[in-house]
């Protein structure tokens, strides 16, 4: 679950992390309110206005603005409200933008001893541990500093059992090219960043930029945070954050019915039980010549109650040529999948695309009666060859 900027920093600063101040916007009029308020308690008439979107680039999209006075705040919101901002980590069609965080300037105009760095952590799977990745050169082009000069982009390995030890964060700060004040504020900045990450059962913290201040204070001027829904049931408060509104629709809805899905880019459909099995479909799919076009877990009780939602989810997608549904009848009867399937079609009414069903596991071959002898336009099958055929042909 990604977060927005405000909601990222509001976490941060809960751990103690210092950040860049700022106010939530949902129209220009709010915007100018929020720019008079941040001038009084700041002494300075200039902010930047945000958009606040799940992506990165927003700046070079057009979704960041500096505004120098109350009224040039309102006017950038005014545009950037509304607007279908596109940047390199949207679709074609851009994020709608509902509303904008106007933020306090911490550059302070005239000063030319601001320095940007960047700053994640995450979790390196590979090596089953936390990592620590930064750099001395933060701000918009971060992916180009990987690219092109990847000796500036550092990592530190962080073991589970031990965590963030005292050494590590010498070496952080150290190979940032910091001392003195700024030295001893990159520790603790990165110690609460570690900390905040840890506790909130985080799988992403990134800071870009990390903004060392003209009087060497390390603030957080830019966030993003994403949490593993695994952990959520730990942080009410967190998963009230999410905003559905940034979310794919169909994915919110199979949500709402206890359904794992995650739409992909595919032609065929899949509808599985398992996890495990719903990897290994998406392979068969591949392997006959097409895509997949979802991944659909609909648990151990696929009755036909939940195969009905899950139809009518799959269905959603216009770029689904063929819906394949591939159970294995362990806890679940293979007989009873099929009923459900068979009900599921009916009362879903013409469904358009070829439907090909591969029962396996207890009362399979009963399963493949009552597909067979439904009279609907499925296709039924127990092996995986078998399966794998009928999507080569009804994609031809």
């Amino acid at each position: 679950m990604d977060l927005h900027e405000y909601q990222g920093k509001e976490l941060l600063k809960s751990f103690g992390v210092r950040i860049q101040e700022g106010i939530v916007a949902h129209t220009p009029e709010e915007a100018y309110h929020a720019a008079i308020e941040l001038k009084e308690k700041y002494n300075s008439g200039w902010c930047v206005v945000k958009a606040q979107v799940h992506a990165g680039g927003r700046g070079k999209g057009g979704g960041v603005k500096l505004a120098k006075s109350p009224d040039e705040a309102k006017m950038h919101a005014s545009n950037i409200i509304g607007m279908h901002l596109i940047t390199p980590q949207t679709s074609a069609e851009g994020k709608l933008v509902r509303k904008v965080l106007i933020a306090q300037d911490v550059y302070y105009p005239g000063e030319t001893e601001t320095k940007e760095f960047y700053v994640s952590v995450l979790t390196d799977r590979g090596r089953q541990c936390n990592v620590i990745i930064y750099s001395t050169e933060g701000g918009m082009n971060i992916e180009e500093v990987a690219e092109k000069t990847p000796h500036l982009v550092h990592k530190e390995m962080i073991d589970p059992a031990y965590g963030l030890r005292a050494f590590q964060l010498n070496k952080i700060a150290f190979n940032l090219g910091l001392s003195g004040t700024a030295f001893k504020e990159m520790r603790s900045f990165i110690s609460n960043i570690y900390n905040a990450f840890v506790s909130s059962d985080a799988s992403l913290i990134e800071i870009n930029p990390c903004l060392k201040s003209s009087d060497n204070l390390i603030i957080a001027a830019d966030t993003k945070v994403s949490l593993d829904d695994n952990g959520l049931f730990r942080h009410a408060d967190l998963e009230a954050m999410r905003d559905t509104d940034e979310e794919d629709p169909i994915e919110v809805e199979a949500k709402e019915h206890d359904l794992n899905y995650v739409k992909l880019d595919g032609n065929v459909g899949c509808m599985v039980n398992g996890a495990g099995l719903a990897m290994a479909t998406m392979d068969i799919i591949k392997l006959s010549g097409g895509d997949p076009a979802n991944f659909l877990d609909v648990g151990g009780t696929a009755d036909a109650n939940r195969v009905e939602k899950a139809f009518r989810i799959i269905l959603k997608d216009p770029n689904v040529k063929a819906i394949l549904i591939n159970i294995f009848g362990g806890i679940v009867r293979c007989d009873r999948v099929a009923q459900g399937v068979v009900d599921a079609y009916k009362s879903i009414g013409d469904i358009p695309v070829p439907i090909i069903v591969r029962l396996q596991g207890t009362n399979a071959d009963e399963g493949k009666k009552i597909i067979d002898e439904s009279g609907l336009k499925v296709h039924s099958a127990i092996l995986l060859k078998e399966a794998a055929d009928l999507i080569s042909k009804v994609l031809k």
